[in-house]
């Protein structure tokens, strides 16, 4: 074996071996260069430009560049940033498809709809009552409360209805506290962080309150709710019980409670308990306590504009150390989920100021977005959903049934990637801030290959990163994929004319696993690959 030798990155030695990349190099030293082309087993294909380093005063793809003895490479410089979004960028000027669904980029709480839909249809409600659970509090009251913005969104709306999200909320709920066989319905208790021994005092034990203790228990925290009410709720406690059934509400405070947070009743602030107090002996404070009335805000002695708490708006901190306010309390809220959603912001600006990180509210998931579609597009979606109108409930009272919610829920257009939140462009997109829309002119049509066997192809998500290219030619498929057309034209497809799924005859499941952005996929998501062959998990370091 030739003898190793020593090169810096970022002025940090690594020992290298003699025809090892940049790239290897770099992953010693767990530096995080991006790459889509890029499969060990395939070699440089060099031809994303995402993981571009800098080497004597060039930019050099890390992946194709050898060491060499006395190599000094820079890697996390700004402009390398800089070159690398550009990069992603350039890939997303001819890209077609949505990250994220528009209902689940609408969601002030984030939930991820079509995934919840996908699991509903499929009657795998265990999975759908994680899913719900884990993403919002007090999911039975949203279920019914819930201006649903997202149903706004829905683009079955533009065929005929949109999908019934708020409807499949309250059923998933509903469901997961009726298979209880206890008289107190117990319902999936969301996964928490290991604990960090750290402690908050939140002051409110409305929306926006109850919502902030979910999200930093969820974190590990230990919570505690104070408010003035002898029962938390807030105004959710003033509701008509036939828009609200207060066994509802109890069974989600059950719930929170289930999850570790305390409640302590009957408490106010600036009577029982004060600020000083708070402060002595919790880590932070968060001051939730609803809309306010002029003489409130004087009587509580904390910094104010007109009949609100003057807080930072973007890490909703008041001029006093480690205290925060948050929801009517700082700017009225009419809408239950927004109410939630400034729960949710604060929890996130209390978290990170917890853990020492910069503190500033939750960023948008990235995600392309196509816009608006064609009527033709449109019908491209409904391949693959249940054309039939919106359901309504036999029982109006009772809500849908299994089978009623499995069908209206099999209505949703699957307009989310498939491969949304394992997609390495997206990933990388978020990482480095990239705008999808720098570089884009006029969008080219959407367009979906439905395979016989189970295969989705997307030729708008093609990056022509080569990867399957390479891997059905390691395979020996006897078909295998290639590049055809020129210049701008080039497409990935099978050669003399035959489908996608007619050159993956063994590889099928390792190209949709390795596929850095999701034109390849299968067309359902519970048996990945079952007819072509199982499936390959990504390789590390992608």
């Amino acid at each position: 074996m030739s003898a190793t030798f020593t090169i810096t990155i970022d002025g940090r030695p690594v020992e290298v071996q003699p025809g090892e990349s940049v790239l290897a190099a770099a992953r010693k030293l767990a530096i995080d260069i991006p790459t889509l082309c890029y499969l060990e087993k395939c070699g440089p294909l060099n031809s994303c430009q995402v993981c571009l380093v800098k080497l004597n005063g060039k930019l050099v793809p890390s992946c194709g560049t050898n060491v060499a003895p006395g190599m000094a490479i820079e890697s996390e410089t700004e402009e390398v940033h800089e070159a690398r979004r550009t990069a992603l960028e350039l890939l997303f000027s001819d890209h077609v498809g949505d990250c994220l669904s528009p209902c689940h980029r609408l969601c002030p709480l984030g939930l991820n709809i079509p995934v919840m839909l996908r699991h509903i249809e499929a009657k795998r409600l265990p999975d759908a009552a994680g899913l719900v659970r884990n993403a919002l509090p007090l999911a039975g009251v949203l279920g019914r409360l819930c201006h649903h913005p997202c149903e706004q969104g829905c683009r079955r709306g533009n065929w005929d209805d949109p999908a019934a999200i708020r409807d499949m909320e309250k059923f998933v709920s509903d469901w997961d506290f009726g298979t209880s066989a206890q008289k107190d319905p117990v319902g999936t208790t969301p996964s928490r962080k290991a604990a960090t021994r750290k402690r908050i005092a939140i002051v409110g034990g409305g929306p926006t309150g109850l919502a902030a203790a979910f999200y930093l228990t969820r974190e590990g925290h230990a919570v505690t709710v104070i408010d003035r009410r002898s029962k938390p709720g807030g105004t959710l406690r003033d509701i008509p019980e036939h828009d609200l059934p207060a066994a509802v509400l109890n069974a989600e405070i059950g719930l929170l409670g289930r999850m570790g947070i305390k409640f302590t009743p009957e408490v106010e602030l600036g009577n029982q308990v004060s600020l000083a107090e708070l402060s002595r002996d919790f880590d932070a404070v968060l001051i939730a306590v609803g809309e306010l009335k002029p003489h409130e805000v004087v009587a509580l002695g904390l910094p104010a504009s007109s009949a609100s708490l003057k807080s930072d708006p973007n890490t909703c901190q008041l001029p006093i150390e480690r205290v925060f306010a948050a929801g009517s309390a700082v700017r009225v809220q009419k809408q239950l989920v927004k109410a939630m959603s400034e729960g949710r912001a604060a929890a996130e600006c209390v978290h990170r100021f917890l853990i020492g990180q910069p503190v500033r509210r939750p960023e948008k998931p990235f995600s392309s977005i196509m816009g608006r579609l064609e009527t033709r597009e449109l019908r491209t979606f409904l391949q693959t959903a249940n054309k039939s109108a919106s359901v309504t409930p036999c029982d109006r009272c009772a809500g849908h049934s299994r089978e009623e919610a499995a069908l209206e829920s099999s209505r949703c257009l699957h307009c989310d990637c498939r491969s949304s939140g394992n997609c390495v462009l997206q990933h990388y997109a978020q990482v480095y801030g990239a705008d999808a829309n720098r570089f884009r002119p006029e969008r080219r049509k959407f367009e979906q290959q439905l395979q016989p066997g189970g295969i989705v192809f997307e030729q708008g998500k093609c990056i022509l990163c080569g990867i399957c290219v390479k891997l059905t030619e390691l395979a020996a498929e006897p078909l295998g994929l290639t590049f055809i057309g020129r210049g701008f034209d080039v497409q990935v497809a099978a050669p003399f004319d035959h489908n996608i799924e007619d050159g993956l005859k063994q590889v099928a499941a390792e190209c949709v696993a390795q596929c850095p952005t999701g034109a390849l996929a299968f067309a359902s998501s519970t048996e990945p690959g079952a007819a072509l062959g199982g499936t390959i998990p990504v390789e590390p370091g992608r």
